[in-house]
C-alpha cells in the first residue's frame, strides 16, 4: 500500500503544492516543511501513473527528497544537472514543467522515461545507458571554460552504474583536471544506521560549512610559514582523513582527487539542503554520497525493489500485477528454462549476465548452478572478454544480455571473440523493438554490427521451438554465435518434436507459392505468413521462406526461391542498412540475380521513438497489413 499520510493536506482541503510547481523556481520558495509534503504528493503522483503506463518506479520514488534538493539549492537549468540513465528522473520531470503531461510517459508522442534534450532545456544530456553521466559531466566543465560562465556541474548517479569502468575513467580525468564539478552518488543499496547517519551528516554540514573551510584554509596558510611545514601539512592532512575513513567509506573517492562528503541520509531534506549549499560554494571535483531507499513511501516498492525497477501497469493500491495465468511463456523465461536443461546435460556450460539477472531470466540458474553463474555488473566490455577467457579454458559461456546493451561490448566481440574464433554463446533479449522505453532501448542494430564481423554466426527463432533448438544449436557450435529474440511473449505454439539442432545456415520454405517470395526472419515470419494467407484469398501466391539465419545465409534456398518467383520481398524488425536486407542483396549480386526485384522493409535510416511493439510494427509496415500493401506495391506492372 501506499504510505497512508500521503494526501493529509488535500483531504482536509488544503491546496496541492504540486499543482503550483511549474518550474524549479517555485521549489526555491518552498519551506522545508512544504517540500516534504511535496515529496509525498510527488511519490503519490508516480505511483498513479507507472500503475497505468509501468515504467522504473522503485528508483524514481527513492530519489523525490533528493531531487527537490538539488533544485531547491541549485540555479537549474543554468546550473546543469545531469541524471545518469534517467531511472531515477521521473520526480525532476514532474517539476521541469511536464506536469501537466506527465501522464503520457512513456506513451506514444508522449514524454519520455528517460532525459532527453528536446524535450526540456532542464534535460541536459539524453540519457538511457548507464554510465554515462560522469564523462557528460566532465565535458560540460570542460566546456565551461571555453566559455568564461560561470555555473555549477552536478552528475547524478547510482551506486550500480559506478560498477562500469566507464565511470571510474570519467572521475580518474576529472579529478586530474581539478575543475569545479559535484557527484552525486546515489547509494540504494547500502543500509545505514539513524546514528550513523545523523552524526555523518552533521559532521559534513560542519566540515564544508564556511567556518570550517576558511579554518582549514588559515591553518594551512599558517603551517606553511613554519619551520618543516609541509611535514606537519602532510601529518594534518593524514589525521584528517583517518578520521574520515574511520567514519565514513570515501578513501578511494579521496585518492581520485574528488572531496569526498557522506554518507548522508537522502530522505532528510534538511540534510540534503544544508550540505548542498555548503558543496555549492566550493570550487573543485567534490562527491557526495547520498544513501536512498528503492521504492521509498511505497510498501511494495521498498519489498521488491527489483520487481518494481522496471514493471508494467498494476494496481496502484496493492501492487498486485497482472495474472499471467494461461498465457504464454515469454522468450526470457523459454530461454531461462533452457539454460537449465543444457547446463544439466553439459557441465561446461556457464552462463554470465551484466546486471540483469532477472531481466534476462537466469535466476533459476544462478541458484541452481551458483558456481557456473556470473554476474559481472554493469560491465558488458568485461563480461564479453571474460567470456572469452573462460572459452581459452574449454568452457561454453552464455552471455544473456539486451540487444542494445551489447552495442556498449562491442569491440571486445571483435577483437576478443571474433579475432580468436572462440565459441561464445550471445543470447541477445529485446532485439527489435522493446516499445516504451525507446530509442536507447531498441535492439534494431543488432543484425548489422554483428553479421559484419568474420566468424560470427547469426540467427533469430520464429517461435519458441524454434528458439529452443537455436540455443541448442548455439551450444553445440564451435566459433561466435548470437542469438537474437524479441521482448514479450511467445506465439504459443505447440510443442515440437522435431530435430534438438538445426543445420548450420539451413532455412526452410513455409508456403509455396510462384508470384512473390517474402524472405523473413524472426518476429516477421509470423506477420509474412498473415500476408501470404490475404494474397492468397487475392489469388496470388506467395513463398514464405523462414531465412532463420542472418549469417550464413541458405543461398541455395533464397536463389532458388527468387529464380522460381521473380519477386522478392525481404522482412527485418532491425535497420535496413547492413541488416537482413542487405544480405539478401549482396547474395543476389554475387550469385548473378541483381535482375530480380527485390523490395526490403524494415527501419530506415533514423532513431525510433517510444510506443507500443504493435504501434510500431505497423508505424513501420513490417506488420501483416504493411507486408499486404508492401507485396501489392511489388507486383505492380
Amino acid at each position: 500500500m501506499i504510505e497512508t499520510d500521503i494526501f493529509p493536506m488535500v483531504e482536509a482541503g488544503g491546496e496541492s503544492i504540486l499543482e503550483r510547481v511549474n518550474s524549479p523556481e517555485d521549489i526555491r520558495r518552498l519551506t522545508v516543511d512544504e517540500l516534504n509534503f511535496l515529496a509525498r504528493e510527488i511519490r503519490a503522483r508516480i505511483i498513479e501513473t507507472v500503475s497505468r503506463n509501468g515504467g522504473h518506479l522503485a528508483s524514481s520514488l527513492g530519489t523525490v527528497e533528493l531531487t527537490l534538493a538539488l533544485h531547491h539549492v541549485f540555479d537549474t537549468p543554468r546550473d546543469r544537472l545531469i541524471w545518469d540513465v534517467g531511472h531515477q528522473a521521473y520526480a525532476h520531470k514532474l517539476i521541469t514543467g511536464r506536469r501537466d503531461r506527465f501522464h503520457t510517459l512513456r506513451k506514444k508522442d508522449g514524454i519520455s522515461g528517460f532525459p532527453k534534450r528536446k524535450e526540456s532545456p532542464y534535460d541536459v544530456f539524453d540519457a538511457g545507458h548507464s554510465s554515462t553521466s560522469l564523462s557528460a559531466a566532465a565535458g560540460i566543465a570542460e566546456a565551461r571554460c571555453f566559455s568564461g560562465e560561470k555555473y555549477k556541474v552536478i552528475a547524478v548517479i547510482g551506486d550500480g552504474s559506478m560498477t562500469a569502468g566507464m565511470a571510474y575513467e570519467a572521475m580518474n580525468w576529472a579529478g586530474d583536471r581539478k575543475k569545479d564539478l559535484i557527484i552525486v552518488l546515489n547509494d540504494n543499496e547500502m543500509s545505514i544506521s539513524p546514528n550513523v547517519g545523523a552524526m555523518s551528516a552533521y559532521l559534513n554540514r560542519v566540515m564544508t560549512g564556511k567556518e570550517m573551510t576558511r579554518l582549514k584554509a588559515g591553518v594551512l596558510q599558517f603551517l606553511k610559514t613554519l619551520p618543516g611545514g609541509d611535514h606537519m601539512i602532510k601529518f594534518t592532512r593524514q589525521a584528517e582523513e583517518s578520521l574520515k575513513a574511520f567514519i565514513v567509506p570515501g578513501m578511494l573517492f579521496e585518492e581520485l582527487g574528488f572531496q569526498y562528503i557522506g554518507p548522508l541520509e537522502g530522505h532528510r531534506l534538511d540534510y540534503l539542503i544544508r550540505t548542498f549549499q555548503n558543496v555549492r560554494r566550493l570550487n573543485r571535483p567534490v562527491l557526495v554520497h547520498v544513501v536512498t531507499k528503492k521504492g521509498k513511501g511505497c510498501s511494495f516498492a521498498e519489498e521488491e525493489p527489483c520487481l518494481y525497477h522496471g514493471v508494467g501497469p498494476f494496481d496502484g493500491e496493492t501492487g498486485a500485477l497482472p495474472s499471467r495465468e494461461g498465457a504464454p511463456p515469454s522468450y526470457t523465461e523459454v530461454f531461462g528454462e533452457t539454460m537449465i536443461r543444457l547446463a544439466l546435460k553439459n557441465p561446461k556450460v556457464v552462463a554470465i549476465t551484466a546486471a540483469m539477472c532477472t531481466g534476462t531470466g537466469l535466476d533459476e540458474f544462478a541458484i541452481r548452478f551458483p558456481d557456473r553463474f556470473f554476474d559481472v555488473g554493469i560491465a558488458e566490455q568485461h563480461a564479453v572478454t571474460f567470456a572469452a577467457g573462460l572459452a581459452v579454458e574449454g568452457l561454453v559461456p552464455v552471455v544473456a544480455v539486451y540487444s542494445t546493451f551489447l552495442q556498449r561490448g562491442f569491440d571486445q566481440v571483435l577483437h576478443d571473440v571474433c579475432l580468436q574464433n572462440l565459441h561464445v554463446v550471445f543470447a541477445l533479449d529485446r532485439a527489435g523493438f522493446v516499445g516504451e522505453d525507446g530509442p536507447t532501448h531498441h535492439g534494431l542494430f543488432d543484425l548489422s554490427y554483428l553479421r559484419s564481423l568474420p566468424n560470427m554466426v547469426v540467427m533469430a527463432p520464429k517461435d519458441e521451438n524454434e528458439f529452443r533448438r537455436m540455443i541448442r544449436t548455439a551450444v553445440a557450435c564451435s566459433g561466435p554465435v548470437a542469438v537474437r529474440y524479441p521482448r514479450g511473449a511467445v506465439p504459443g505454439v505447440p510443442p515440437d518434436e522435431g530435430p534438438a539442432e538445426i543445420p548450420l545456415g539451413r532455412g526452410e520454405c513455409l508456403t509455396e507459392g510462384g508470384d512473390l517470395a517474402i524472405f523473413a526472419i524472426g518476429t516477421t515470419v509470423q506477420a509474412a505468413l498473415e500476408a501470404a494467407e490475404a494474397l492468397r484469398a487475392e489469388g496470388v501466391g506467395a513463398a514464405v521462406v523462414n531465412c532463420r539465419f542472418v549469417k550464413p545465409l541458405d543461398r541455395e534456398l533464397l536463389c532458388a526461391t527468387a529464380r522460381k518467383t521473380g519477386r522478392v520481398l525481404t522482412v527485418e524488425e532491425n535497420v535496413l542498412m547492413g541488416g537482413f536486407g542487405s544480405a539478401v542483396l549482396e547474395c543476389f549480386q554475387e550469385e548473378g540475380l541483381q535482375g530480380i526485384p527485390v523490395k526490403r522493409l524494415g527501419i530506415g535510416d533514423e532513431f525510433v521513438e517510444q510506443a507500443t511493439q504493435k504501434e510500431l510494427r505497423r508505424l513501420y509496415g513490417i506488420d501483416g497489413d504493411g507486408i499486404l500493401r508492401a507485396a501489392r506495391s511489388l507486383l505492380q506492372p
